[in-house]
């Protein structure tokens, strides 16, 4: 057997083992309202295994506090403000998110898919 197949699989081996790290590296973006104490959407659906940047625009004039023990984040926007939500890569899944000062009407869930 010549080399030349065999060098032909170890590089589209490793071609295939950087393309899977690259998706993981990549970060995609993603914009949330809050507004008379509900998420608008109240569904987000992002790519499995990537970084998630969360922008939480609150439109409210009181602070909300972005809360998901499935996410593994917290974060207080004051009203009429906005903040930045940073969600680490996510296997498939739903992950469900509050408004902790309003855990009644603003909910939320974040398919990742």
């Amino acid at each position: 057997m010549s080399a030349r197949p065999l060098l032909f699989t170890a590089a589209f081996a490793a071609l295939l083992a950087a393309a899977g790290t690259a998706r993981a590296d990549e970060t995609v973006s993603l914009t949330i309202t809050l507004r008379d104490h509900r998420f608008d959407p109240a569904e987000l659906r992002a790519p499995a295994n990537t970084r998630i940047q969360l922008k939480v625009i609150n439109e409210d004039p009181v602070s909300e506090e972005f809360d998901s023990r499935a996410l593994k984040v917290e974060k207080v926007i004051a009203g009429k403000s906005e903040g930045i939500v940073r969600i680490s890569s996510l296997a498939p899944g739903r992950y469900e998110f509050i408004g902790e000062y309003h855990e009644d009407t603003a909910k939320g869930v974040l398919i990742a898919e």
